[in-house]
């Protein structure tokens, strides 16, 4: 798989799983990109590796930046419903050599944000009241 794109990785994972459009994956990949860097600008440049639950509230929170308030229907139409299936995609990524894991990593990492659909929702909820 030396060589392979990531284009090419996603393209067979979709083929043989295809839960995840393929653009969830390309954001991903972005969530991942801007979540370092977060990691990296608050630790003074020092790069480390990625916690399960840090992913999440990255991909959470570029999810808030892309997409605004439409974020939760963008993201469940990709089929991404929970946490979980964030590590779900990671995981596959990782199968296709485009994703690295320390060996301390499990899908488990990712059992936080049970429901994506609510998480993107709840800044966007508005609270009434009646007098």
């Amino acid at each position: 798989m030396i060589g392979d794109s990531f284009e090419d990785a996603v393209e067979r994972i979709v083929q043989r799983d295809s839960r995840f459009s393929a653009r969830a994956y390309v954001f991903l990949r972005d969530a991942l990109d801007f979540t370092i860097q977060r990691i990296m600008d608050n630790e003074k440049g020092e790069g480390r590796h990625v916690s399960g639950m840090e992913l999440l509230e990255g991909f959470r929170d570029f999810a808030f930046e892309q997409f605004g308030p439409m974020a939760s229907t963008v993201i469940t139409e990709w089929g991404i419903k929970s946490g979980r299936n964030v590590g779900e995609m990671v995981f596959l990524l990782i199968e296709e050599q485009i994703f690295s894991k320390q060996p301390g990593d499990s899908l488990d990492d990712f059992n936080g944000m049970k429901n994506m659909r609510k998480v993107l929702l709840s800044p966007f909820e508005v609270q009434v009241t009646l007098e």
